[in-house]
């Protein structure tokens, strides 16, 4: 496949996710809202994130030649440190206030449907940004396979929370989210220091 493909291919999967984070952010917040849940708050920040990430992405792709990788990792880094910050703070006001979350029918058709596009798209970025020989590409990649990872535990505490009345695997997901968050932050804030190289 010529450079020009894939590089249409690296945008318009980036374009791709774009759209369903932005339309996924809107259900997820306001799924968030009405059932108190600081899962779906923390992945409704998260979509904002992956959205972030994508922008980045489609602004390094459109002139890879004028050496805005270590920029794009960077900025990439510090938006899941946000993450992070963020879900922190609200998972502990949740477990100090012992605020019960109520179930999401919407927010779990929402979080089981994201699961499956993000493994798609991840899939997708990943083997053209190894075809392409682009660390940012292949770095947003992981960005929304751990998405998709985090939309199945989101969607794993909804599900515990609505059966089985557990109000804790709530927020437990949420813990999730931050795990993977400084975990990505480190490892792509490396990466980052590599590029620079």
């Amino acid at each position: 496949m010529s450079a020009a493909s894939l590089l249409k291919r690296g945008l318009w999967l980036e374009y791709a996710t774009l759209g369903w984070n932005v339309v996924g952010a809107g259900i997820v917040v306001w799924a968030a809202v009405q059932a108190r849940s600081v899962a779906l708050a923390g992945f409704g920040l998260d979509s904002l994130i992956e959205i972030f990430a994508s922008v980045i992405v489609v602004w390094q792709l459109r002139d890879v030649a004028d050496q805005r990788e270590h920029a794009a990792l960077r900025l990439i880094a510090i938006a899941f440190g946000g993450l992070v910050v963020y879900i922190l703070g609200q998972l502990m006001v949740t477990l100090l206030t012992r605020t019960h979350p109520q179930p999401s029918g919407g927010g779990t058709v929402w979080l089981a449907l994201t699961l499956v596009a993000m493994l798609l798209l991840a899939n997708g970025k990943r083997v053209t940004g190894q075809q392409m020989g682009n660390t940012v590409l292949q770095t947003e990649a992981r960005v929304t396979q751990i998405d998709a990872y985090l939309a199945g535990a989101v969607l794993l505490g909804l599900l515990l929370n609505a059966l089985f009345g557990w109000w804790w695997a709530d927020p437990l997901a949420g813990l999730v989210i931050v795990y993977y968050g400084v975990k990505e932050a480190r490892h792509v804030w490396r990466e980052a220091a590599q590029a620079k190289r």
